[in-house]
């Protein structure tokens, strides 16, 4: 359990590669209330069928050898293009002065592509990282891991 603090109207961003919710901070410090902004859910479903044939063979330029070439997993480019719009949307709401602090709440993967993302605007306010994945956790139940809130931990 962690112990962090928010302040008043901090926005916390729990997310993977398919789902974000978006949470406002409407208590204070010492006495957090986190409140659901928003929640967005991607359909990957799509990626779930076989596409092609697998990978491809490429033949060598010289001599008869031949290789096999990595397919792209259309699943991990639907990730990746999922969180690099929610990383977009982040850093226009960040510049236009929507997001007094923001905090991050992410899987390791999720989170290295959304520090890709980081404009200006988001560093000024980014607060925690935090590597954990949470996106299918109860609201109150992320506020009470991120704030150590618990009986008995006072």
């Amino acid at each position: 359990m962690l112990k962090l603090t928010f302040g008043h109207g901090d926005w916390i961003v729990v997310c993977d590669g398919a789902r974000a919710l978006f949470i406002e901070n409407a208590g204070d410090e010492k006495f957090p209330n986190f409140s659901t902004m928003e929640a967005r859910e991607e359909d990957h479903e799509s990626v779930h069928t076989p596409h092609g044939e697998g990978p491809g063979r490429v033949y060598e330029s010289v001599g008869s050898a031949r290789s096999a070439v990595e397919s792209t997993n259309p699943k991990e480019r639907a990730e990746t293009e999922f969180l690099e719009e929610i990383g977009a949307r982040l850093e226009t709401s960040a510049a236009s002065g929507k997001i007094p602090k923001l905090h991050i709440v992410a899987p390791p993967r999720a989170l290295g592509v959304l520090r890709h993302t980081y404009g200006p605007a988001v560093r000024r306010v980014l607060g925690h990282e935090v590597a954990k994945d949470f996106v299918t956790t109860p609201v109150h139940e992320i506020e009470r891991l991120l704030t150590g809130d618990a009986p008995g931990t006072g």
